[in-house]
């Protein structure tokens, strides 16, 4: 096993991982800072160079390109810090004693330096006796980053549209690849062909003959064929992935991006397989194109990374990823969220988030981006939405504007959070002279949507007791269904020690398997698509439920034979497990033949 975590936390919201790297990345953990918001990144330098008495030069919007500029002076901050924190956490052991036992403690049970440490301290009392030894095995955390490659909107300088590489995922990128950091850039929202094209401009991210990538490509995906699509893609421009990042469809913190009934185990169980042929695939690709490009060959092929993401809340799902699926790294999200020294959250919210079970957690339609949205009921943005929408004023005055995409209205891309897209939407919606019951459906529908592009990063506003007069003291929060059964704050450590298995004291023990809650969230989720077909069903509404439904019975079916062959594993809820997949068949099956009555009603009609 690897001396090295066997976890990372990876991007959650715009504002709860923010400067998560300047907090954990000492202790050897990889975290990711989401690239989205440049206003709260510049806020957030001002604040840490008054902290550490470092000069601060304003980079304000009439600076040209001031969107990448401030994100490589964030990142650039960021790791500064980072490693001054770590090069004092190295140098000063005995000041440090207790954070270099941390350190050690926290490391999986099966490293050999953990091991070494542990007999070390029992051997010499005073750690500067082994300072040397010390620090030749501290290792520093990756600080990653993610880009949305959809949040990629045109700008302008009054009314002259700028060239694409101004867009903001474009600039985001550029400002990633500007920066001294070494580590990986993570795309979620799938593939943006132009900005994959846009990467192959920066040096940083080709291998030299080593092998070695300053700054990797670590793709977040939800099936194996997207996966081998992108990983191709991108090969053919020189660049390699170094990380699949497989992520469950429904199971998961914020945007859901549901397969069509894709199981997570059975896409876990495909890579696996595929594995190797994937790499040699997509190597030979690179390859060809690094040779047309005249750049280095490395001397060897390039390793591959397999991540999986979405769900996991205990030891025995931890050790079942990694040794069942071969998976190299096991990302904790949510439950994190109740760890002040690892993510940024506020008081209140991470109080409503401790307090949360499944009710309050629930998949919504308030994104702009009209994806489907994990949420958190009662949070303060929403409720603020809804003071509007009381006064009659419904939607945002969107001081940010990151989400905008929509040109419905506007020659110029506006949100549909917005005041004015909603304005102009619901007197469109008045002049169809609809029945009140149908008026209400769509007038709902349509203020539903939701600022989260301010929402999800004011949390770091209000928690560091920053200037929130522009965003509002709302915040959005976008849990997944796993929050559930975490129900209290811990520390860093307590939380390190339940995902290896040394501690499980604040977890609830009715909390379901993470495979068969993902079923039962897929299961729900065909439920909720049947009725929204109800009505009038087409002909490929059909064929999608159908293939669906399919999909799903398949699923079930892959983990009946898994865990009825289990015999070292799961040995205490297998049969809880095995029942409820017998009950998830039965669901399936009423499903199944409600989709196939619908199909029979439009015939007849």
């Amino acid at each position: 096993m690897s001396d090295t975590h066997t976890f990372h936390i990876p991007v959650m919201g715009i504002g709860f991982t923010i400067d998560s790297p300047l907090k954990v990345s000492a202790y050897g953990i990889d975290s990711v800072i989401s690239l989205v918001d440049d206003i709260l990144m510049e806020k957030l330098r001002e604040m840490y160079c008054n902290k550490y008495e470092i000069p601060y030069k304003k980079i304000s919007e009439k600076v040209e390109d001031f969107r990448a500029k401030r994100i490589t002076s964030y990142l650039n901050l960021i790791n500064d810090l980072a490693e001054k924190k770590f090069e004092e956490l190295k140098s000063a052991t005995v000041e440090k004693g207790q954070e270099i036992r941390d350190f050690f403690e926290m490391l999986p049970d099966s490293s050999d330096i953990r091991e070494e440490f542990k007999h070390m301290t029992d051997k010499y009392l005073n750690l500067n006796e082994i300072s040397d030894w010390i620090k030749e095995n501290l290792y520093r955390g990756s600080i990653d980053v993610n880009i949305m490659t959809k949040l990629d909107k045109d700008n302008y300088i009054k009314d002259e549209k700028l060239p694409v590489e101004y867009n903001d995922a474009h600039a985001a990128l550029r400002g990633y690849a500007n920066s001294d950091l070494e580590s990986s850039l993570v795309l979620s929202a799938g593939m943006n062909p132009r900005l994959y094209s846009y990467i192959q401009k920066f040096d940083d991210f080709y291998p030299d003959e080593n092998g070695y990538i300053k700054k990797k490509i670590a793709l977040k995906v939800s099936d194996y064929r997207s996966a081998l699509i992108q990983g191709k893609f991108l090969a053919k421009k020189g660049i390699w992935v170094s990380e699949y990042r497989i992520e469950s469809g429904l199971n998961c913190g914020g945007h859901a991006f549901a397969t069509d009934g894709y199981l997570m185990g059975p896409i876990l169980d495909e890579f696996k397989n595929n594995r190797a042929e994937l790499r040699k695939s997509v190597y030979t690709l690179l390859v060809r194109a690094l040779t047309a490009k005249g750049r280095t060959i490395p001397s060897s092929m390039l390793p591959i990374k397999v991540t999986a993401q979405g769900g996991v809340g205990t030891a025995e799902e931890h050790r079942f990823l990694l040794e069942y699926y071969d998976i190299d790294s096991v990302g904790w999200g949510s439950p994190f969220l109740l760890v002040p020294e690892a993510t940024t959250v506020d008081a209140e919210t991470r109080e409503k988030l401790a307090r949360a079970r499944e009710e309050d957690l629930y998949l919504s339609d308030i994104s702009p981006l009209g994806v489907p949205f994990n949420s958190l009921r009662g949070n303060t943005k929403d409720l603020f939405k809804q003071q509007l929408i009381e006064k009659g004023r419904p939607g945002s005055s969107c001081p940010k504007k990151y989400l905008s995409s929509n040109t419905e209205f506007t020659e110029k891309s506006i949100c549909t959070a917005s005041r004015q897209y909603q304005h102009l939407k619901i007197k469109q919606l008045e002049e169809k002279n609809l029945a009140p019951d149908e008026y209400k459906k769509s007038f709902d529908k349509i203020v539903d949507k939701s600022c989260i592009c301010v929402g999800l990063g004011t949390t770091a506003l209000v928690n560091y007791g920053l200037d929130t007069r522009v965003e509002g003291k709302e915040i959005s929060v976008c849990p997944g269904p796993n929050m559930a059964y975490f129900n209290h704050e811990v520390s860093l450590k307590e939380m390190v020690d339940h995902i290896y298995g040394r501690s499980s004291a604040f977890i609830q023990k009715n909390r379901p398997n993470m495979f068969v809650k993902e079923l039962k969230l897929y299961l729900d989720y065909l439920k909720n698509k049947i009725e929204e077909t109800r009505e009038s069903v087409t002909e490929q509404q059909e064929k999608y439920l159908l293939k669906f439904a399919s999909n799903l019975k398949e699923g079930i079916s892959y983990y009946d034979r898994v865990f009825t062959s289990l015999r070292d594993k799961f040995q205490d809820t297998r049969a809880t497990i095995l029942k409820e997949l017998e009950a998830g068949k039965k669901t399936l099956h009423a499903l199944k033949a409600e989709i196939e009555k619908m199909s029979m009603g439009s015939l007849v009609e």
